[in-house]
This record gives structure tokens, sequence and C-alpha cells, in this order.
């Protein structure tokens, strides 16, 4: 977050988060989320007058609308069962909405609200034609059987379908919805519109996929680290490495820092963490991607597997590490974590997931000079490739992995040269909260100028 600002400039953002919180009651994770924002921005938007002059922040900050509906779907036992859904198109001055569906208990409006302003300036910062959004449900696909999760999100697509396509929006999976899900809804999808169209991405390579998709975030946060690294002449290889989280993003990440070189020792899920002082490679990567990917068990079989420690009911912030990953959900680290990892040694951390550091974290590894990575940057990875697939859906192509894998290490480099280009401060640091949040801001901005005011 931008420090030391100008009482002025303080002024400004305390007037306009009192008027969003106004416009948007009891949307706590959306009022976080644009805050941080806002907070970079305002001296920017303030110096600048073709954007201070056209409330370029309040139309900014307003969702181009919000889709909300009913998924009735029958449970194995025959009982009706109801849920919620919602798909948040936030903005699509720069191209179609895209952005995940989530399927979880904890999905509300001010969720996703968040999910879809910060999607708005990832997918900015690919460079990639893509606006932004976001969906989901509260719907729990754990403990599940196929027959329900598939009864469930060929009712969701029912709806769904009438607010998507290929050049209006184009969701793709998060949380809770994985291959399997994507799968179900995109067959619904073609049931119900007769045609085979790029409207899905993270489709299995059958129909569509692309390689490198499933790892994706995972290796881009991993690039976005390595790039980092470099500006002090440093690198991921030797690093004793701490990793939350074991779904794709973080066991994509865990595998790729090990191929560059440095030890992960921690993973973790709901239940706990599990602490790996040789570290989670090899074989042992492997048994854990199998646990959760085809398993979906819990982490401390792992621990039980390989006679490691595991902690029950904790997160994995007080283990000794050089650098982090945070990649399971948003919040999960806190100021307090952010400080015994900064007194323990910590020197680089880049967000796998959204939003996964609070306002007071943030603030402590800065001012402890932590190379510091917000999410809208570094998980970047998993959108970049779910363009290039739609790229090649739009060729009727299909590239290599090595193709995929050079072009997504290409959009990581890119976006730390902006984060470098609107971050660099007057002594040399760099404030890579203000260059993610100013380089994705200007084209979406520069974009909705283009058009007017309407």
């Amino acid at each position: 977050m931008t420090t030391n600002l100008d009482p002025k400039v303080q002024a400004e953002i305390q007037n306009f988060m009192r008027g969003l919180v106004r416009r948007n009651p009891g949307e706590t994770e959306f009022h976080q989320a644009v805050e941080e924002v806002v907070t970079s921005l305002m001296p920017y938007v303030l110096e600048t007058p073709k954007y201070r002059d056209v409330a370029i922040l309040e139309r900014m900050t307003e969702p181009d609308r919000i889709v909300i509906f009913r998924v009735c779907w029958e449970d194995d036992q025959g009982n009706i069962r109801t849920n919620r859904a919602w798909r948040v198109q936030f903005n699509n001055s720069i191209g179609p909405y895209k952005g995940g569906m989530r399927f979880h208990p904890s999905v509300t409006q001010s969720v996703l609200k968040f999910l879809g302003f910060e999607q708005t300036f990832k997918n900015s910062l690919t460079g990639l034609p893509m606006g932004g959004g976001k969906g989901g449900s509260n719907f729990n696909p754990k403990g599940k059987s196929d027959h329900e999760v598939m009864r469930f999100c060929q009712s969701l697509m029912i709806e769904l379908s009438r607010h998507i396509g290929e050049d209006t929006d184009v969701p793709a999976g998060d949380i809770g919805v994985g291959a399997r899900e994507i799968s179900y809804m995109f067959g619904q999808y073609k049931r119900l519109q007769n045609r085979f169209a790029s409207v899905l991405t993270g489709k299995a390579l059958s129909f569509g996929g692309s390689l490198i998709r499933t790892e994706a975030t995972g290796y881009g946060a991993t690039y976005f680290m390595q790039n980092m690294l470099n500006t002090r002449k440093d690198a991921i290889a030797g690093k004793t490495v701490a990793v939350s989280g074991s779904g794709n993003v973080a066991l994509y990440c865990i595998q790729k820092v090990a191929e560059l070189g440095g030890v992960v020792v921690t993973a973790s899920d709901s239940d706990g963490f599990i602490y790996d002082r040789d570290g989670i490679r090899g074989e042992k990567w492997e048994f854990l991607r199998d646990l959760k990917e085809v398993r979906r068990g819990r982490i401390s079989a792992y621990a039980e597997k390989f006679g490691c420690e595991y902690f029950a009911g904790q997160k994995p912030w007080g283990v000794p590490v050089q650098l982090a990953f945070p990649c399971a959900t948003q919040n999960e680290l806190n100021g307090d974590d952010a400080a015994t990892l900064v007194k323990n040694g910590l020197q680089a951390l880049a967000e796998g997931a959204n939003m996964p550091c609070t306002p007071e974290a943030i603030a402590h590894f800065m001012d402890s000079k932590v190379l510091y990575a917000p999410g809208k940057a570094s998980n970047a990875g998993g959108v970049s490739v779910s363009g290039l697939e739609q790229s090649q859906n739009a060729l009727r192509i299909s590239w290599s992995r090595e193709e995929v894998d050079h072009r997504l290490q290409g959009i990581m480099r890119d976006i730390h040269a902006t984060c470098l280009k609107y971050g660099t401060k007057p002594d040399g640091s760099v404030n890579y909260v203000d260059g993610a949040n100013i380089g994705g801001f200007v084209k979406v901005a520069d974009a909705m100028l283009a058009y007017g005011c309407v």
C-alpha cells in the first residue's frame, strides 16, 4: 500500500470510501479490495485531469451488471435442493468479461464483486483483450457425488447460458470448479445452444482445452517471483519456501519452485498443514497431487505416508522460510503472520490466491522492505492461459506445451515490467502494489474515456 500520503489525498480517499460503503452496505470483501486499489490510484488520478474530471474511479468501481438467479437440482435421495448463483459482469471496456466460477459455501455477492473488480485489473495487466467478471454459487461440491455435481451444473447452465458467449462473457474455473464441473457446464451449454463455441475455458484437452492451463496460475506466480528476485540479482534456487493450500495453484507452484531449485516445506488444507523439512518433490509431490486431484483426500494423509510433521488447525506461516506463496484463499495471512514471517527471515512473497493477505500484513511486508507481489500481478498466469485457450479455439489450433509455457513466461515478464514502470519510486525502490494497480488501471480507463460517458 502507498504510505505517507498527502493529507488532501487521504481526505479524498476517505470521502470516496464513505460513498462506496454507503452504496454497497455490508460488502466487506468488496470494500477491502476497492480501498487497496483506490489508495494506490488516487494520487495518480488527482494529478491527471483526464481521469480526475470524469469520475473515472466511481465508474470503474460500479459493475456493469450483476445477474442473480436460483439453481434447483435433485440430490441422489430424490430431494429437491436450492442454491443461489451470481454472475458479476464488472467491466468489458477492453474485451469480453472473463473470470472464473466459484462453488463454495462462502460465496456471496460481496466476494464475487471483489473478485470481479480485481479481475478487471488483472486481465488488463496480461495485455490480452479480456474484461473483468466473476461468478459462482454457494453450492458446496465437497461430499457430493459426480451425478449430484452434474445435475447442479446442468441446472445452473440453463440460466447462465442466457448471459454468456465467446464475445460476451467467458467463464472459467475457480475454487470448487475444476475440469469435472467445467465439462458438465460446457456440455449443457452445447446442448442448449446447439453449437460448439469457446464459451468456457479450462476445458479438457479432448474438446478444446489448452496445455498448461491446469498448471498456469502456480507456474505464473513462480515466474513472477523469479522476476522480482532477479531485480536483486537473486533467484529461487536454494531458498526454503512456504506454500499454503493444496489445490491446483499450490500444487503447481510447488512443482515449479522445485524445478527451479527451491525447497518447498509446507502445504495445507482447511484442516491444517504439513511441514516436510526435506522438501515436497518427486515421489512426494506425485503422491500429494494424486491425494488432492484424484482421491480428494486430506493433507494429513501426506504426513502419515512420509512421516513428516502435521499441525492440525494451523496455517504454515510460523515456519522459517525465505520465500512465501499464499495460495489458498482471501485474508488467510494477517498482520501477526506477516510479523512472524519477517522475523524468521522472509525475503519475498508472491500471492497465488486472490487477496490472501490482509491490509495489515501488506503494510508490514512493505515497511520491512520485503518484495511483495499482489495477486492481480502474480496470480495472473491462470487467466493468461485462459486467454491463450480462447485464441487457440478461435484459430482452431492447439499449441504445444512448450509454446504455451513460453508465452506464459513472456506475459509474466511483461506484467513485471509494467509493475516496474508504474511502481518504481524516485529512490529506486519498487512498490509492486502501486505498479500493478496503476498499470492495470491505465488501459481500462483509457478505453472507457474513448467510449465517452454513457
